[in-house]
């Protein structure tokens, strides 16, 4: 493949799916080198150009764009940080995003949720096309920037690109056509088997401006249900005490087991004690030079000591840590399970670096509250007390002194660097979450924000996040090291005040001399119990604000009311019926749905269409339960769906999203999701289905193929005909395909419409989509206008009247097929 771009000229790369056209924008951006050939830029190799100085001047809008935790404004402004108003305001409307934009409550200001959860596809893709026509760059490389737009909204945006294009080098990845119109020339790229970019060679300049070679060159060009009432999610139904008193009511029926902990702990630390105060009688005793007989007892329990506090100390972790881990495991799927509820509707605004923070490092947090906090402040107490007591028994004043300094060890110097670590242990694990987020949009968005120009800047986000969690991290050591000082001190105080009152008891004749051995080191080891108490509080604090982040998943409103006794669901989900629903998702000030009524018998087929934020995708949430209707009806085989559990409506209605989400595994194990026991037939008939079979058989390692991360390995067609596939092998009885042709060339995509309704015969299916090639097959045809039904009846009947759906077909015809020309 050998072609030459010229300085303002626009091309249009066309081709079969999988042809090579995304992976040829990412060989112009470096991101991957050919296997032979070059990429010139203007006569210099682009191995040898400044790959930095390069990408400044390149616009890039991918297949799927990426969203950045932030405002819709500053998502536009990725690489024009000081653009004005105004400036973002033009970029939205040239980029037919305005008016949607000013729908939402803040407008350009509306935070966004994950990767813009929330936003259908199609206003997804107009914001990263607002986010190039802002970036006012030389060079545009745009991959199918009309993917999952209506016919009106593509018309806005093909006449916006028009302009754009004026002086300036544009390469378009084209599956639709009416891109071609602004193309000066048409490139068709060779089948998949052929157009791997084994052998490339592309040159595009871009007149009057400097070289992308070396820096400094003068010339510039292109080329758990968790059983019982104990567990987390029983305790997060009840707000009744802190979040310390849930924390510690999570422990349940495993309350036995700390208990035996904690008697542990306290033997191995009384042991201690005993072991020193035993030690001390022993070597003073001895010293008198008696029969060896007079010193055997002591020289047993010495041993005794010795051997019980090393096996009460392993016996009490062993039991103490089994008991925690397995609190920890139970919630940990406690939250995940409510994510699982929460998901998607309930999400929208949570950044999934968070909740990954909130799922792994606060969740494991909570165990500090036992093993660091509880347990060991628990057996402190008991060991302290009874020290006092024995040390108390041989000289009153010593036991005093020794009381006076384990309270002020354990109680005031705890109070102190609690009082300094306090801000910090609450800022913790709120910074986590903060570095995590910065770290996980660092990650997924890299190639965006190298082109942009933004990952410098954004890396400086994720250091500086960085440096404020050391920073705190600097100040809960510097509470500790106080603690430890203070602690040592106070030991050393109460020492040598034991050693003085118990000289003076022995002078006075009230004290043996052996026994002032005993006097003076039994604190050295009573202190043993009170020294890790500075430490405990500051983890007690910790574990306060991690359980406040945990339980705030726990305790988040469900976008989806579930039943207190949900009925059994129907065997045959039909008829479903919707009457009158009307849904609007959180913060919205208007309905995504109004007003909308369907009927689906068994094997009846419709088809739902209408332009990018109409509703088409908020219907099929509805439909799956993600999201409860405000109002209106939705029943199964006439029970109502809000008296069934959200997953038995799910088992009944499935779903094929334009947005649906492979793993990083083989192909087989991604189709095995929806059915296990699936043999390789089936594997292999779902794939035929999908036109992916004699893909998948050219392959070298057939269905046993990674995809990698987010199906990275295949492109935008492949990633959806995969997850088509998949959701025929589930065999749902009800199958929504939300836009199951996007991202595929045109005749591709036509063709899987018409093998997807031939293999849908006979099943109720509701397809959502921008085409209307192959409508006539489907029972209706529903037009959805903001949210509300504009038109609906059978394709003849409404492409024969005046209305939207005429004006579609008609813009569909005029339509010249792609490599047409």
């Amino acid at each position: 493949m050998s072609f030459t771009v010229e300085p303002g000229e626009t091309v249009a790369l066309v081709g079969p799916s999988g042809a090579g056209k995304s992976t040829l924008l990412h060989v112009l951006l470096g991101f991957v080198r050919p296997a032979e050939g070059r990429v010139r830029v203007g006569g210099v190799d682009l191995d040898d150009a400044d790959l930095e100085q390069w990408r400044s001047r390149v616009a890039w809008v991918p297949q799927r764009p990426h969203l950045y935790a932030g405002t819709i404004a500053e998502n536009v402004r990725l690489a024009h940080p000081g653009a004005t108003d105004d400036a973002v305001r033009r970029a939205l409307r040239d980029a037919g995003a305005l008016e949607f934009v000013d729908a939402l409550p803040e407008g350009p200001d509306t935070v966004l949720g994950e990767n813009g959860a929330g936003l259908s596809a199609g206003q997804r893709q107009r914001l990263a096309l607002a986010r190039a026509f802002l970036a006012d760059r030389p060079v545009l490389l745009l991959d199918e920037p009309t993917a999952a737009l209506d016919g009106a909204t593509e018309a806005e945006v093909v006449a916006a690109v028009r302009r754009l294009a004026a002086g300036r080098t544009v390469l378009l990845v084209v599956h639709r056509p009416a891109l071609l119109g602004v193309a000066d020339r048409v490139v068709r790229l060779a089948e998949p088997e052929t157009a791997a970019l084994a052998a490339a060679s592309v040159e595009t300049q871009v007149s009057g401006t400097p070289s992308v070679g070396a820096p400094g060159s003068g010339t510039r060009s292109v080329e758990a249900e968790l059983p019982g009432q104990t567990g987390p999610e029983a305790v997060a139904a009840s707000a009744s005490g802190g979040v310390l008193a849930r924390v510690r009511a999570m422990s349940g029926a495993r309350r036995g087991r700390l208990g035996l902990a904690l008697l542990l702990g306290s033997l191995a630390l009384g042991s201690a004690v005993g072991l020193m105060a035993t030690s001390g009688w022993l070597i003073s005793r001895a010293s008198q030079q008696p029969p060896v007989l007079y010193l055997m007892m002591a020289v047993t329990a010495t041993r005794a000591f010795g051997i019980g506090r090393a096996v009460f100390r392993y016996a009490e972790r062993l039991v103490s840590h089994d008991a925690v881990l397995r609190m920890l495991a139970d919630t940990r799927v406690a939250v995940f399970r409510r994510l699982e509820r929460l998901a998607p509707a309930g999400l929208r605004r949570t950044r999934r670096g968070d909740l990954l923070s909130r799922l792994v490092a606060d969740v494991d947090a909570l165990q500090d509250y036992w093993l660091r906090w509880l347990l060991p402040a628990g057996a402190a107490v008991l060991v302290s007390a009874a020290s006092v007591g024995f040390t108390a028994w041989l000289l009153p004043e010593a036991g005093a002194v020794l009381a006076a300094g384990l309270l002020a060890a354990g109680a005031g110097v705890p109070m102190v660097t609690g009082a300094v670590a306090r801000r910090a242990e609450h800022r913790l694990a709120p910074a986590r979450g903060v570095l995590a987020t910065r770290v996980a949009d660092l990650l997924t968005g890299t190639a965006e924000l190298t082109v942009a120009g933004a990952l410098p800047a954004r890396t400086a986000q994720a250091r500086e996040a960085d440096g404020v969690l050391t920073r705190i991290a600097s100040r809960t050591a510097t509470a500790t090291a106080l603690g430890d000082g203070l602690t040592a001190l106070i030991s050393g105080l109460t020492v040598t005040a034991a050693a003085l009152v118990g000289a003076q008891a022995v002078a006075a004749g009230r004290l043996d001399g052996v026994a002032m051995a005993v006097v003076v080191l039994t604190p050295l080891a009573a202190f043993e119990a009170v020294l890790g108490l500075p430490l405990a509080v500051q983890y007690r604090q910790r574990v306060r604000r991690s359980a406040e982040r945990v339980y705030e998943v726990l305790d988040a409103p469900e976008p989806v009311r579930e039943p207190e006794r949900p009925r059994q669901a129907p065997a045959s989900p039909f008829p479903v019926v919707l009457k009158g629903v009307a849904a609007r998702y959180a913060g919205q000030d208007r309905d995504a749905l109004a007003g909308l009524d369907l009927t689906l018998e068994e094997g009846r087929r419709v088809a739902v269409v209408g332009p990018s934020g109409s509703g088409k995708t908020t219907l099929a949430q509805v439909l799956l339960r993600f999201l409860d209707a405000d109002r209106g009806s939705y029943t199964l085989a006439g029970v109502d769906t809000y008296a069934l559990q959200g997953d038995d409506v799910r088992r009944l209605v499935g779903l094929c999203a334009q947005d649906a989400h492979l793993f990083d595994s083989s192909l087989r194990e991604n189709l095995l999701l929806a059915r296990k026991d699936a043999t390789e037939d089936r594997l292999r008939a779902a794939l035929g289905r999908a036109r992916l079979l004699d893909w998948a058989d050219s392959l070298p390692d057939g269905l046993d193929t990674l995809v990698g991360e987010h199906g990275a390995r295949l492109s935008g067609g492949q990633r959806q005909r995969l997850a088509l596939a998949r959701a025929l092998l589930a065999d749902f009885p009800v199958l929504v395909l939300d836009e199951p042709a996007e991202h595929l060339d045109l005749p591709t995509a036509d063709a899987l419409t018409a093998d997807l309704l031939a293999a849908t015969e006979g099943r109720t299916t509701l397809l959502i989509t921008h085409r209307l090639a192959g409508l006539e097959a489907v029972d209706e045809v529903i037009v959805l206008e903001q949210g509300r039904v504009v038109q609906r009846g059978t394709y003849a009947q409404l492409v024969a009247m005046e209305g939207p759906l005429r004006e579609m077909a008609a813009r569909e015809a005029a339509e010249e097929p792609v490599g047409a020309r």
